[in-house]
Order: structure tokens, then C-alpha cells, then sequence
């Protein structure tokens, strides 16, 4: 599995062949923890396990590392290894909200290393469109766990120190995929402080889908990307948002349009702001 987005009709073939791949339900709702996991309750796609992005996609908090801190390496590895994950097995994470969500399992997982990792393209929704059955009773994990182990990262990333320095040395563009009110410092409600990285710029990450609630087709994305990115190579680039969430939707969608590289900044803006030394910038430019 190369590609970053696997469709319906991919899964379902995956599915039909005995240890075919493992399917994660990634589904959460910032405002209410616990929606997520009720939504698995309620229907998922055949087999699929879940994963919590507070408790077992993200780390603790410390009140100065962000709202998602990245999760310990070896506890995911533990987690990943009881819903029996190999080195080699395919991975298919989905969510139910445009794959915000489940971005995040798949670049956790080429954080680890694993490259066979997919994101279902139109979530949840595509999948019931398509007329396929839900199951109601949640997936027993294997008796015996898998054997994945952590290997060289493919995903990189950028830590707070390192776009402090480059407030002067601009070698880096910052890609900020909040909505272009919060980016602008408007109607911030997750965070204390509103605004954004000087000198960063703003990628909706919502922008990556089309009205049908699939990722827009590669060769746009590559467009607007190429937008966004001006002269700069992907590997010149940072993506964040407001917790290193919707940032890895933004690196999926550049995955996707052939412009891999570009890193991740774990702590983003819900770090940032927690520094009052680091400065804050407002507005559209």
C-alpha cells in the first residue's frame, strides 16, 4: 500500500482476503470526547478496531506542550501490536469527519516508520453510501498481538525552538491549517490566546476535500499546493494548526499530490500561545 488514500472499492477487496489489512476508526469531536467512541458503538466498518486521539493518539499534557502532544512511541507501538499490527500489514484508518482525524493515525504510523498506511477516502460516509453493512459490536482484538516494531521515521518534524529561530532566518514557510478566522485571530475558542506564527500562512485544511467529502483530485491539490508553497521545495515547509491535528490532514493532502516531505510541528499553535515570550501575529498576511 503506496498511496495515502485508499478508496471503498480497495477496502472492500482488502477486506475479503483473510489478515487483508487492519481498519481503525479514528471518529472524535473536539467538543465532546467521548462522541467518537459512542459514534464505533453505534455503527463501524466491518472489523475495524478504535483509537481515542486524547488517550491513545496523543500524550499527556503538561499545560505548556499543546492540546495533543504526540503519544509515547512505545505505547503506541503496545497498542498497535494488541489489535495485531505487523511490520508488514496494511493499515486503514477513517474517521467520520472528512478524515481530520484519521490524518493523524496515518502520519503517527509513518512517525513509527510504516509505510503501509492508507486514510479512506470520504471516512465513514463514503462507505454507507456505497451501501455497504455497519457492525454494532465492538471488534474482539486477536488472541495473539502483532509483531510491529518501530523503525526509521518517515514523517518529520520541527519543534518550537526551531520556528523561533526561524522568525528571523525564514527558511522555513509555516502552514497554518486552521480556519482562516482563527488563523486571523477571530472567534478562537479552543485556545487562550488567537492569532498565529509570524509569518506563517493559512491552508485550510477543509480545502482538501471536495463537495462530495473526498480529497480533491491530485493534480488540484498539487495546484493549490503549488499556490501555497510559491518557490519553496514541500521539504522547506511546516505544517501546523492548532494542536498537530488538522496539520496532518494538510501533510496527507500533499502526500497525495505527489509533494511528500514537508514536516510536521507537533505542539502547534496551542503550544505556541502557551509561551507569552513567543510572539503572535494577527490578521490575514
Amino acid at each position: 500500500m503506496q498511496k495515502p488514500l485508499i478508496s471503498v472499492t480497495a477496502l472492500q477487496s482488502l477486506l475479503a482476503t483473510p489478515g487483508g489489512c487492519v481498519v481503525i476508526d479514528c471518529s472524535f469531536d473536539l467538543a465532546d470526547p467521548a462522541a467518537g467512541r459512542e459514534a464505533y458503538r453505534t455503527g463501524h466498518l466491518p472489523g475495524a478496531f478504535y483509537l481515542h486521539l486524547d488517550n491513545e493518539l496523543s500524550g499527556p499534557k503538561t499545560g505548556s506542550n499543546g492540546r495533543h502532544p504526540l503519544p509515547d512511541a512505545d505505547d503506541l507501538v503496545a497498542r498497535l501490536q494488541a489489535l495485531g499490527v505487523d511490520d508488514d500489514t496494511p493499515v486503514v484508518a477513517y474517521d467520520a469527519q472528512g478524515g481530520m482525524f484519521a490524518a493523524r493515525l496515518w502520519w503517527l504510523l509513518r512517525w513509527l516508520g510504516h509505510d503501509a498506511v492508507a486514510v479512506l477516502d470520504g471516512g465513514k460516509d463514503a462507505w454507507v453510501k456505497a451501501g455497504l453493512p455497519l457492525e454494532h459490536d465492538a471488534t474482539e482484538e486477536p488472541e495473539l498481538p502483532g509483531k510491529f516494531q518501530r523503525r526509521k521515521s518517515l514523517a518529520p518534524t520541527v519543534d518550537a525552538a526551531a520556528l523561533v529561530d526561524n522568525l528571523e532566518r525564514a527558511s522555513l514557510l509555516v502552514v497554518d491549517a486552521r480556519a482562516p478566522d482563527r488563523f486571523r485571530g477571530e472567534n478562537e475558542t479552543l485556545d487562550p490566546v488567537g492569532g498565529h506564527i509570524p509569518g506563517a500562512v493559512n491552508r485550510f485544511f477543509k480545502d482538501n476535500l471536495g463537495a462530495d467529502g473526498r480529497f480533491k483530485p491530485a493534480e488540484t491539490l498539487r495546484a493549490e499546493f503549488g499556490a501555497v508553497l510559491g518557490a519553496r521545495a514541500p521539504a522547506q515547509a511546516v505544517m501546523q494548526c492548532g494542536s498537530g491535528v488538522t496539520a496532518c490532514h494538510n501533510l496527507l493532502a500533499l502526500e497525495a499530490a505527489g509533494l511528500g516531505g514537508a514536516a510536521l510541528y507537533p505542539g502547534s499553535w496551542s503550544e505556541w500561545c502557551a509561551d507569552p515570550a513567543r510572539p503572535v501575529a494577527t490578521g490575514a498576511a
